[in-house]
């Protein structure tokens, strides 16, 4: 599977994207049309983790700190409070998943951002990349 994060391109993927070297986001398609099954672990600022997603259900939710949307080919996370979003995800073809915009926490409490340019986290950013990682994990950061 290939994913697209900002103008960045991961082809040859297991999914997986390693935040800070810690494994924050998995991403797997059910069969190469959809649905998205995504596993998220979500964390404050000091690196508790408030929230899980496993298997696009939420399974842990402190304060109900997030809500979820999913359509047949893409899933939305927003911030309860704010509105924000949290995770956008979404299908782009039938084996391509792109990550548009998100904004959250690290385990090291450093916040990710995804726009549609750009990744950036701490002092690292990167933009209109293309990286085969041969059948490994993404890292960020």
């Amino acid at each position: 599977m290939d994913i697209e994060i900002g103008t960045n391109v991961y082809r040859n993927t297991n999914g997986t994207i390693q935040v800070q070297g810690v494994p924050q986001l998995e991403i797997s398609l059910k069969q190469p049309g959809g649905p998205i099954r995504l596993n998220y672990a979500h964390f404050d600022g000091v690196g508790r983790m408030t929230a899980k997603v496993v298997d696009s259900s939420l399974a842990v939710n402190e304060r109900r700190a997030l809500e979820m949307k999913k359509g047949p080919s893409d899933l939305l996370l927003t911030n309860s409070e704010t509105g924000g979003v949290v995770l956008q995800v979404e299908l782009k073809a039938p084996d391509v998943v792109a990550i548009r915009k998100a904004e959250f926490m690290t385990i090291k409490g450093q916040k990710l951002e995804i726009t549609s340019e750009e990744w950036r986290v701490d002092k690292q950013r990167s933009a209109r990349t293309t990286h085969d990682v041969n059948g490994g994990a993404v890292a960020i950061g």
